[in-house]
């Protein structure tokens, strides 16, 4: 089985470049982030592709997608006791069992600055996430939450760290929420690079940073050990941030042998 996760930065902007993506990488399973669109307007395209379709959006910001050509089961949208902010639910997390395996696509808060309500509230979301691990996380069967994190693990994540001493996505905090997913029994599963010999995910659009490779690492698959166990095989897949109008995230993809 395939399994992949990309912030696609709107579903409807890089509808082409997903299509063609879809076509070539054949991947089983893709959780998506920032879809950008609300949960009826999800392109049909993908659905004339093969793939069955659990979307949750509510329009103009976030969004995310299960997509599945294995089966699709026991989907849910929101995380257990999933906090809100300015009072609003936002729509960051959808799972489903997709032949046997249990995905959660997230999209977590960015957080903005340490110090901003918004900071407070991915911490708060964090907690949910680990809740809802803690939950849906069975031995038996392969269990994975992946998608856009923003949160670089390690310092070696981020291209320099001297340049995020003062922002999010590096503090301690998110950091620990990471650790506690671990202490709940997911690991890190760590792709291989494809060109550099660091495996970043996201590269901002701006100051060449792609073929610098000023990355970073936030595009994450924690998942427990029948799914960890069962991987054979996993990447960053660059091309797919290369060329016109990509995303400013590239997919990472995970092949398993279950």
């Amino acid at each position: 089985m395939r399994v992949a996760t990309w912030n696609v930065n709107s579903v409807t902007a890089r509808l082409p470049r997903l299509l063609a993506w879809l076509e070539s990488a054949k991947p089983d399973v893709v959780c998506l982030q920032e879809l950008k669109c609300a949960t009826e307007a999800f392109p049909p395209e993908v659905r004339d592709l093969g793939f069955e379709v659990a979307a949750y959006g509510l329009g103009r910001w976030n969004g995310v997608a299960v997509l599945s050509r294995v089966g699709l089961e026991d989907v849910r949208r929101g995380l257990v006791d999933e906090p809100t902010y300015d009072d609003a639910a936002e729509p960051r997390a959808v799972g489903a069992t997709c032949g046997g395996v249990r995905v959660w696509s997230v999209y977590v808060p960015n957080g903005r600055e340490p110090g901003h309500p918004h900071y407070a509230y991915k911490l708060r979301w964090l907690e949910a996430l680990r809740a809802t691990a803690v939950a849906e996380s069975a031995p038996e069967r392969p269990f994975a939450v992946l998608g856009d994190f923003n949160i670089a693990p390690a310092d070696d994540d981020v291209w320099d760290i001297s340049l995020f001493t003062e922002s999010t996505h590096v503090t301690e905090p998110e950091r620990a929420a990471l650790a506690a997913l671990r202490e709940a029994g997911l690991r890190d599963v760590v792709p291989r690079a494809l060109k550099y010999d660091k495996p970043y995910t996201y590269w901002d659009y701006r100051q060449l940073a792609f073929p610098n490779n000023h990355g970073m690492r936030i595009d994450l698959v924690y998942a427990n050990a029948s799914f960890a166990d069962a991987v054979n095989d996993a990447y960053v897949d660059r091309e797919a941030r290369k060329g016109k109008g990509p995303s400013d995230h590239a997919p990472v993809v995970v092949d398993l042998t279950l």
